[in-house]
């Protein structure tokens, strides 16, 4: 794979993961059936996605360990902050779900390429 696709497939990949956590989200709610109530549900978290990819730490590396965490803290903290904003609540138990939800994805594909890399130093080359 061409190096210079790998950010952008990296960032369509944190967003990706961030739709499929509100997808499940609003499917476990019996709300799955308004596209717009899915872009509304999933938009907060993705704009904490973006604000983590302005950062350095995501933009040098956006595979690594370090940078899924930067894009994991950016996630929660601005989707909670807006969601606490726009709804005027937060319970407990949505705020520990929704971040191990958004952990497991965030940093899930990362470790999943992690091994992909990985197994690919480890095969012989077929030159």
């Amino acid at each position: 794979m061409d190096p210079r696709r790998v950010p952008a497939l990296a960032l369509v990949a944190d967003l990706v993961a961030v739709v499929v956590f509100a997808a499940i989200g609003r499917i476990s709610h019996a709300e799955a059936d308004s596209i717009l109530g899915l872009i509304g549900t999933a938009l907060p978290f993705a704009l904490g996605v973006v604000a983590a990819w302005a950062t350095p730490w995501v933009r040098a590396a956006p595979t690594t360990a370090r940078a899924g965490a930067v894009v994991l803290a950016g996630s929660v903290v601005v989707g909670f902050v807006l969601r606490l904003g726009f709804l005027d609540r937060l319970p407990l138990s949505f705020a520990v779900v929704a971040t191990i939800s958004l952990a497991v994805l965030l940093l899930g594909w990362r470790g999943l390429a992690a091994v992909v890399a990985y197994l690919r130093t480890r095969e012989p080359s077929q030159h």
